[in-house]
């Protein structure tokens, strides 16, 4: 006897990827665009601190994070947004940001609200552990389109009463996966008091926020304390993996109120999986350095003028904000991903496989997205084939 709960969860986008593409020789050099795995170098100081700290793999590590980490990254805070954080009460490191926005949920959403299952609100296409958690709570996941007519983010505001009225958590994603729009401060402010009428939370899943053209996106809680809202309105997520290049350290951080983070430590110490002391160090390091983070904007900002050269006469493109995604217009994701790779050897990613069908429609399913990971010149190469194959 298995569970039902997980029972219409789709397969997982990379699976279904391999079934849909490997049945098929590639039609040329093969080019990977579709996981987003940073390629660019690591930060120097990474292997130094690691082999300085080794012996530590010898010892069990805080689940909470060093003292040492949670300043570090309280330090960061203060320096991006301008906001003062608790690290002993309002910061809880996380291996990687995929664990604490599906722990969030266990920790955060309650049984019932009003007396009926709780809602959870998620964008679509939207990064999947959203749906996955809201499931695993019992909640009634509620899949709101994020599409070009409202700015490739979800408008919770047009929702029915009865939806807020039950809504627990809602999940945001900003810089935007897969479309690399950015809430604005407007949009915030917007959210924020949505969240206080209806008295729901915000998981603000911020980890694209160090890539952008120009101007830093700004977070969730910075906006929060502007409006003095509830300090327990705004639960935020962030991680080394995008800043820093560092996706196999899976080293991030959750920060909210100290009433949602003695939950989600109180979780943690029973079902956690802390990181182990010597990467705990090594975050420590990086968190506390800025150039390294501004060597890698860099660098994607010469892929945004890559991309903005080679697809810029393709109709519907949309230059993204943030990140190192693109978001490309096509007829059929599928049939776009399948001809792509059969006929060049690019191997991207079908948006449908990031959305869900809601009332027949997929908003995903004429995309494709693709993933500026790649050296400057492979990806160059990649995208080339791709808009002859597909736009020519």
């Amino acid at each position: 006897m298995f569970p039902e709960r997980f029972s219409d969860l789709p397969p997982y986008a990379f699976p279904r990827l391999r079934a849909l593409l490997d049945a098929h020789a590639p039609g040329g050099p093969v080019i990977h665009m579709t996981i987003g795995e940073p390629r660019h170098p690591m930060p120097e100081m990474v292997a130094e601190v690691l082999a300085a700290h080794a012996h530590e793999f010898a010892k069990y590590p805080p689940n909470e994070g060093t003292p040492e980490l949670r300043e570090a990254i309280a330090g960061w805070i203060a320096r991006r947004y301008r906001v003062t954080v608790d690290p002993e009460t309002q910061i809880m490191a996380l291996n990687g940001t995929r664990e604490g926005l599906f722990n969030a949920a266990v920790a955060l959403c309650p049984e019932t609200r009003g007396g009926k299952r709780p809602v959870v609100l998620t964008p679509n296409p939207f990064y999947q552990v959203y749906a996955v958690a809201a499931l695993a709570v019992a909640a009634e996941p509620v899949f709101v389109a994020a599409t070009p007519e409202n700015g490739h983010l979800p408008d919770y505001t047009a929702l029915p009463g009865e939806f807020l009225d039950r809504t627990a958590l809602a999940y945001i994603c900003s810089p935007a996966n897969p479309q690399g729009a950015v809430a604005s401060r407007d949009y915030w402010k917007t959210l924020i008091a949505l969240a206080e009428r209806h008295d729901f939370r915000i998981l603000a899943d911020e980890c694209y926020s160090e890539i952008y053209r120009d101007t830093p996106p700004p977070g969730a809680l910075e906006v929060a304390r502007e409006m003095g809202a509830d300090p327990e309105r705004v639960v935020i997520f962030h991680s080394l993996s995008k800043r820093s290049n560092l996706p196999g350290l899976r080293s991030g951080f959750v920060a909210g109120g100290p009433e949602s983070l003695a939950r989600l430590r109180q979780l943690r110490a029973y079902a956690g999986a802390p990181l182990p002391l010597p990467l705990q160090r090594v975050a420590e390091a990086v968190w506390s350095d800025e150039a390294h983070v501004e060597a890698n904007r860099a660098l994607y900002r010469e892929k945004y003028e890559i991309a903005d050269r080679i697809l810029g006469g393709v109709p519907g493109y949309a230059p993204p904000e943030a990140g190192f995604f693109l978001w490309l217009p096509v007829e059929d994701g599928e049939a776009a991903a399948l001809k792509l790779w059969t006929e060049t050897g690019v191997r991207v990613l079908p948006g449908a496989y990031l959305s869900r069908d809601v009332n027949g429609d997929n908003p995903g399913k004429g995309y494709i997205r693709v993933a500026m990971v790649a050296p400057k010149d492979e990806m160059a190469e990649g995208l080339k084939r791709l808009r002859d194959c597909l736009y020519g």
